[in-house]
């Protein structure tokens, strides 16, 4: 078992930062591709961006591209989410998923890619 837990949601206005944190428990974290996901009220859960178990590959969905940036320290078993230039649509909660995988570079981007899930936290946007 992995256990996942995020940090760091919270409200800001548009144009606003805010860096989302994962701590990860349970299992060796650099088995495992780290992924974020959100989902809005009335949507469903979409990708936001992945990061492979070394670090050295990331995959971003097109909407989030050159604004949000992962990176991992699997030292302190933690992702970071930097999210900068925020705007309204960001808003939605957000998860946190770990992945297993045998590759150091392959990411990972779909729900059922995922094998272990955060509860979430929630980003705010206001215009």
């Amino acid at each position: 078992q992995v256990q996942l837990v995020e940090s760091g949601g919270g409200l800001v206005q548009a144009g606003g930062s805010l860096r989302l944190s994962c701590a990860a428990s349970g299992r060796t974290f650099s088995d495992y591709v780290m992924g974020w996901f959100r989902q809005a009220p009335g949507k469903e859960r979409e990708f936001v961006a992945a990061i492979s178990r070394s670090g050295g590959s990331t995959y971003y969905a097109d909407s989030v591209k050159g604004r949000f940036t992962l990176s991992r320290a699997n030292a302190a078993n933690t992702v970071y989410l930097q999210m900068n230039s925020l705007k309204p649509e960001d808003t939605a909660i957000y998860y946190c998923a770990a992945g297993l995988s045998t590759s150091l570079f392959r990411v990972l981007t779909g729900t059922k890619d995922y094998e272990y899930w955060g509860q979430g936290t929630q980003v705010t946007v206001s215009s």
